[in-house]
């Protein structure tokens, strides 16, 4: 199943970034991932697990520290 437009926002959003930041953690180029989804261009197969995957993580990050917190322990 490929990717639709609104996913791929909301994802984004989701993960709250934008197509710049998410370009630069990839290391790629904003126009790039700016043509995502246009013109008959699909999605890469790996960006909705990717980002499905970093939302879980940071998700998980905001968990633990705030444990971290609550406890008074150290990160």
């Amino acid at each position: 199943m490929n990717l639709s437009n609104e996913d791929f926002k909301q994802l984004l959003k989701n993960a709250e970034l934008s197509k710049l930041s998410f370009s630069e953690l990839l290391g790629t180029s904003y126009q790039g991932v700016n043509n995502w989804g246009t013109n008959g261009r699909d999605y890469p197969y790996w960006v909705k697990s990717w980002l499905e995957n970093y939302i879980k993580a940071k998700t998980y990050d905001n968990i633990k520290d705030k444990v971290f917190e609550i406890e008074g322990l150290e990160k």
